[in-house]
């Protein structure tokens, strides 16, 4: 649509509905939501794990949605691997950091090759992955396993051969967090962190990845941080320094910028979910995500629809928008066929998860038919970000196949009384199947034979005891697990983060 100065009001709204990406509710394309989609020219949606229960049901929501949107739809999906994942049915990838620990180039672009068949059978054709975050912050509580690595050639060579083989699929990728979220203490969906780096020291880490794959990338993520050296009064999201002064005049990046979700606390609690939106797009951001509510979509539209009509954001700058997102969508079209789970790529998956299996402190197997005392959380809830974890239930019933295992649940590592455990003679396994880091009770109070940390590797630093680092919980990495114990699979990966020398 080309803008001249008498643009109606519905036509404001259809500009400012293709500069958006929406998320809704439900497993279904409501009358409501495909009436939203249409009367505002929405061409852009993620979906997530509620939206999802089956490859039937997902194929014909997103089938739904193409018929709805248009042709140059873009649906996308993060399915990073490890423990973000939105698909949990199909073949389960390793996390980045197990790709980190296996440092095989081309198992990295297998796998992300892998991911791509699934999710474009499935309808996507927009995959916010990989992350190119360096996980340099111990206390990450965000991205700890998500990220390749922490030295910034490899995770992004890692990283590029990931998106590779996406590519190769017809799967168009989107790395994130630009500048980086590595460095933080801070979950951004919470509250805004703060990266207080010099420019130097930012330039040889966080940004170095991104400044490697820019040339390659189709789209990047935007962080919701302040860089005080680079920007001290905007997060990168909304900052014009960061966005466009080096990401596309200083860089020359050509591709798509897409914020990060306007809905996390660090902008719509700060700025307002409007206000912000208008900031990030007038800072150079091509393609806002509105992933709250209606209402506040609602809101954001409007925010966006007002700016255009005053000339805040530009018609060139519109056009440029438009066209870099339509470019996208021809280059990685929705191209649906029905799904078929491939034997090959659940063998590419598996071969990930075994060789990324790290040992840490020496761990010694148990004997073959061992008594054995499982100690791990009673819950697994999400994180907001993750999938929820493993149960406790499915860890114990997997070790069962080689052991006699008796399971024992806390609720809380903080509170509970770890003297309590028996000490009757069994080999004690500790599972932990949750991001959370362990605090001095935990720490200080037991030291279990084998610590199985199956989501943040970090975890085994805080338990004084050998351990099994798997960087996820899916079925794969229990099955990598049982290889070792039973002795039939060496755990050598290597865990590309420091301290664990």
């Amino acid at each position: 649509m080309t803008l001249t100065p008498q643009v109606t009001q519905d036509q404001l709204r259809k500009l400012a509905g293709q500069l958006i990406m929406i998320r809704f509710p439900g497993t279904t394309l409501d009358a409501a939501t495909a009436d939203f989609l249409k009367t505002n020219g929405i061409r852009a949606v993620c979906l997530f794990r509620g939206n999802m229960t089956d490859s039937v049901q997902l194929a014909r929501l997103t089938a739904d949605l193409r018929a709805v949107m248009g042709d140059e739809a873009l649906i996308a999906i993060d399915q990073e691997g490890g423990a973000v994942v939105r698909s949990t049915w199909v073949p389960a990838p390793p996390a980045a950091m197990g790709l980190g620990a296996a440092n095989d180039l081309d198992l990295s672009y297998r796998t992300g090759a892998a991911v791509a068949r699934a999710v474009k059978a499935l309808g996507f054709n927009w995959n916010f992955a990989p992350v190119l975050d360096l996980n340099n912050n111990p206390h990450n509580p965000v991205i700890a396993e998500r990220s390749f690595g922490a030295e910034p050639t490899r995770a992004a060579e890692l990283a590029m051969a990931w998106m590779a083989g996406s590519h190769a699929e017809g799967v168009a990728c989107c790395v994130k967090h630009f500048p980086g979220h590595g460095d933080t203490s801070v979950d951004s969906h919470r509250d805004l962190p703060t990266v207080d780096k010099p420019v130097a020291e930012l330039e040889r880490m966080e940004l170095a990845p991104f400044r490697i794959a820019a040339g390659a990338a189709p789209a990047m993520m935007t962080a919701h941080i302040v860089y005080p050296t680079l920007d001290a009064d905007n997060p990168a999201t909304m900052s014009r320094r960061i966005l466009t002064g080096m990401l596309r005049e200083e860089w020359q990046y050509q591709g798509i910028i897409i914020t990060d979700g306007m809905d996390m606390h660090a902008i719509a609690g700060r700025y307002g979910v409007g206000n912000a939106a208008v900031r990030a797009l007038t800072a150079g951001a091509d393609m806002v995500m509105a992933l709250g509510t209606t209402e506040t979509q609602e809101e954001t539209l409007n925010a966006i629809a007002a700016a255009i009509a005053s000339g805040e954001i530009s018609q060139a700058d519109i056009q440029r928008r438009l066209a870099r997102l339509g470019a996208l969508a021809q280059a990685y079209p929705c191209k649906q066929r029905s799904y078929k789970e491939d034997a090959s790529d659940r063998r590419i998956m598996a071969e990930g998860w075994q060789r990324s299996l790290t040992a840490y402190g020496a761990p010694q197997r148990p004997a073959a038919g061992a008594r054995v005392r499982l100690v791990a959380r009673q819950d697994v809830v999400s994180d907001g970000v993750s999938e929820a974890g493993v149960p406790a239930a499915v860890v114990a019933d997997s070790l069962r196949t080689l052991y006699d295992v008796e399971l024992l649940t806390y609720d809380n590592a903080d509170s509970f009384d770890w003297s309590s455990l028996p000490d009757d003679g069994r080999y004690t396994m500790l599972a932990s199947t949750s991001r959370l880091r362990y605090g001095d009770n935990a720490r200080n109070n037991w030291k279990p034979d084998l610590h199985l940390a199956l989501w943040n590797p970090y975890q085994a630093l805080d338990i004084q005891a050998p351990a099994l680092l798997t960087y996820g919980f899916a079925q794969p990495a229990l099955e990598a697990i049982n290889l070792w114990l039973s002795g039939t699979l060496e755990a050598n990966g290597r865990v590309p983060v420091a301290g664990f020398e």
